[in-house]
């Protein structure tokens, strides 16, 4: 008695769980679809990314919901099960599952291609853009740079970098206190050290950082090296994205198409070999 009431009551907990999980998805599926924005090709990303993503719950829900009938099976006395019998259902969602991850796997890579090319081509014109003003900063700076003024104020501050530096060098406790400070940057301290042993190198160091071109080069290079960056991220997050919820989009399609279609065809296989009632 006590081991039929347990097997019932495990057989219950086991179907009552796997009920839940497989609600708890349907559930989740309803409210990621709002607001329903079909179009968006954004929306469609973060859709297909959640459902993957969850979609390994009602797989073990539809596990649990047979393993509870295997229960009752292999304790009841009778053939029938007791309670409405879930396991069509179940293999007709299964199946249903199965489609929509297999549909998930080729949209979700196309979305994620045109996404990626998207921007590339976004991160490609800000940085063009991005250039262009520079240039037109740099190319207005020299243009000041070209009057008597501008000569003027630029060799001014050229001396007074020069005399800065000089006097640092000349003070060796500042001279080690800087090369020891985190504030000072680390192409400044090379720059020091160059500089104690050739005074040459200090001047040609503030001529170049004073030089227009120098400079625009050095930003633009900058500029270019952001790009890249942002450009190999953006490749790198669309690739790792494709991959991951493609083949696990793919897996999880298998796994239910297995349960939903074998099922089904087992059922009524075993439906249809049975002998019907002759007529009295």
């Amino acid at each position: 008695m006590v081991n039929r009431f347990t097997s019932v009551s495990t057989a219950l907990t086991l179907k009552v769980v796997g009920i839940i999980c497989i609600l708890s998805f349907f559930v989740d599926f309803f409210i990621l679809l709002l607001p329903f924005q079909p179009t968006d090709r954004v929306w469609q990303i973060n859709l297909a990314t959640a459902l993957v993503d969850r979609g390994i719950v009602p797989l073990v829900g539809l596990g649990l919901l047979f393993a509870g009938y295997w229960f009752d099976n292999a304790n009841a006395e009778s053939d029938h099960p007791q309670g409405i019998d879930l396991r069509l259902p179940a293999l007709i969602i299964s199946s249903i599952l199965g489609l929509m991850f297999l549909l998930i796997f080729p949209l979700h890579l196309n979305n994620v291609n045109q996404a990626k090319a998207q921007t590339l081509n976004r991160i490609t014109q800000e940085a063009d853009q991005a250039e262009n003003q520079l240039n037109t900063r740099l190319t207005q700076l020299q243009a000041q740079l070209n009057t008597d003024q501008g000569k003027a104020q630029l060799e001014q501050l050229r001396n007074q970098t020069k005399a800065q530096f000089s006097e640092l060098l000349k003070d060796e406790q500042r001279y080690k206190q800087a090369l020891e400070s985190p504030q000072i940057p680390a192409n400044i301290k090379e720059l020091l050290k160059k500089a104690k042993t050739d005074p040459q190198a200090l001047e040609k160091a503030i001529q170049q950082q004073t030089d227009v071109k120098t400079l625009q080069a050095q930003q633009l290079s900058q500029v270019r090296q952001r790009r890249d960056e942002a450009l190999q991220q953006a490749r790198d997050t669309a690739w790792k994205s494709g991959l991951r919820i493609g083949i696990s989009s793919l897996l999880l399609s298998i796994g239910y198409i297995i349960i939903g279609w074998t099922g089904l065809r087992n059922r009524g296989a075993v439906q249809g070999g049975k002998p019907r009632a002759t007529a009295r």
